[in-house]
């Protein structure tokens, strides 16, 4: 099985004409989007509160966890975004996957 990335635009939603688009990495396992913080405070998207996660190697990260737009294929919809730190890559997750209509499955194959 081969890892899937995605040209996806993220935006303000308080200025949406502030974007950056990216190729981001589907991670369905994978609760937030996470996108380097650094992006996001150019984007001024500004967090809103922090959280505790477990990572697959037993350890526990905190970051903090703003919401953002994104568009994908012309399809806009709004979700949580994970402040990563600089060297985190773009990783596309569930809650953006869902809100998106990027989980169903065609199967008119």
């Amino acid at each position: 099985m081969g890892m899937t990335k995605v040209a996806l635009k993220i935006k303000n939603p308080q200025k949406p004409a502030s974007e950056f688009s990216g190729r981001f990495l589907v991670d369905s396992g994978a609760t937030y989007t996470v996108v380097p913080e650094d992006i996001l405070k150019k984007l001024g998207i500004k967090p809103n509160w922090e959280e505790e996660f477990s990572l697959a190697d037993g350890r526990i990260i905190k970051r903090w966890v703003g919401n953002a737009l994104y568009e994908f294929e012309g399809r806009e919809s709004a979700a949580p975004v994970l402040f990563g730190e600089k060297d985190d890559s773009l990783l596309l997750g569930a809650f953006t996957l869902e809100v998106l209509g990027l989980t169903k499955i065609d199967l008119r194959m």
